[in-house]
């Protein structure tokens, strides 16, 4: 990637458009919006095909996304808090719990903050 110079911050051209960073939100997405959201997305991806593999019902899975920040050591990313709203028929709370599991261990984002941001990751479960 090959980030280029703009007016309040950076952008780099990608197949899929334009990605705006900035520390200010006036001119693009903020750095810690975008580790952050680099945690949920792999997650929940990885989540997804392994609800797949395993077969289950599901029709939808919603993230929300909290972290925490240092303001004393340059306002840096701690901890993120990942929760899953997992939507489906006839979840068990024991298959999920497993594929929560395999989901932390198998997404790239996570494994690569593994030790400089703690991570936690729950889930509920919605039945229709």
């Amino acid at each position: 990637m090959e980030f280029k110079m703009k007016e309040g911050g950076f952008f780099v051209e990608l197949p899929y458009g334009r990605l705006d960073v900035s520390g200010d939100e006036n001119y693009g997405f903020r750095p810690y919006q975008l580790l952050v959201s680099s945690l949920a997305v792999c997650s929940g991806g990885i989540l997804r095909n392994i609800l797949e593999k395993m077969r289950l019902d599901v029709q939808d899975i919603q993230i929300t996304a909290d972290a925490e920040r240092n303001k004393g050591k340059a306002n840096r990313v701690e901890k993120v808090h990942l929760h899953f709203k997992i939507t489906g028929t006839q979840l068990k709370e024991e298959k999920l719990e497993r594929a929560m599991e395999l989901t932390k261990k198998n997404c790239s984002m996570v494994q690569s903050v593994e030790g400089a941001i703690e991570v936690a990751e729950t889930f509920e479960i919605i039945e229709v």
